[in-house]
């Protein structure tokens, strides 16, 4: 299928893991691919280089999105290089273990200004741009079964993306005026180097997957497939949703 000939997107974080299958299944269906990452590296480069075998078109922006000051840049640039600018995929995240009484406030700002700060702003930059230009517009963000499922020790991520819930819905609201639709995706456990200790553990594996209703972890194209199909026309008519790709983790429940 090629649903995305002719469109530009971004995607935040998309170096390596999910984001990465995010930007490579946009690609494959026709989107050029703008790669956005905290760090200009090779992983960065291999994004690139894997849009461009699919006949696609990558450029990488190296920028960090938690600061609000560059985010205009990013977006400027991002047409700059491609003429436009239809899809925003807000997928940077980082999380911080750390047990609520030990949490400082570093930790806290760090988790709270990539994972919501920067969404919030960096699509407010783009919506400025499809307002100003007279342009439709599709914002995807990445979030996660915790913004409805409690993660002690993680209770900073929690509120990150239990905020970007709550964007979301707002936004939908407020831009779909504008012909602007958002969504979230809502990950739960996926194949991802931030995993990477969890599968090389198999009791916590084995734990975690009792706990998914599909009894397996997901891979990062799970939740790439359901990226493209929100980002797409076959979904136009859907805003303000989160959408669970998580195995059946979120609402897991079975009789003992």
């Amino acid at each position: 299928m090629n649903r995305f000939t002719g469109k530009v997107a971004l995607v935040t974080g998309s170096g390596r893991g999910i984001g990465r299958a995010i930007a490579i299944r946009l690609a494959n269906e026709g989107a050029n691919v703008i790669v956005n990452d905290l760090i200009d590296d090779e992983n960065a480069a291999e994004t690139v280089k894997l849009i461009n075998a699919t006949g696609s078109k990558g450029f990488f922006i190296q920028a960090d999105i938690s600061k609000v000051e560059t985010l205009k840049h990013v977006i400027d640039q991002s047409v700059t290089q491609f003429g436009s600018l239809d899809i925003l995929v807000n997928n940077a995240g980082v999380e911080v273990h750390a047990p609520f009484l030990e949490v400082t406030e570093k930790q806290y700002d760090l988790v709270l200004d990539v994972n919501l700060k920067g969404m919030f702003f960096l699509s407010q930059a783009f919506v400025k741009y499809l307002v100003e230009n007279k342009r439709g517009g599709v914002i995807v963000n990445n979030s996660s079964v915790h913004e409805e499922l409690p993660f002690p020790n993680f209770t900073a991520y929690c509120a990150s993306k239990g905020g970007m819930q709550m964007v979301m819905r707002n936004l939908a609201v407020e831009l779909a005026p504008f012909n602007v639709r958002v969504n979230n995706v809502a990950p739960g456990a996926i194949k991802t180097p931030i995993n990477t200790k969890l599968l090389n553990k198999p009791e916590l594996l084995a734990s975690l997957q009792n706990n998914i209703s599909l009894g397996k972890l997901g891979e990062p194209e799970d939740v790439a497939a359901v990226v493209a199909f929100l980002a797409s026309d076959d979904a136009k008519y859907v805003t303000g949703s989160t959408y669970y790709v998580d195995g059946g983790l979120t609402f897991h429940y079975k009789e003992q």
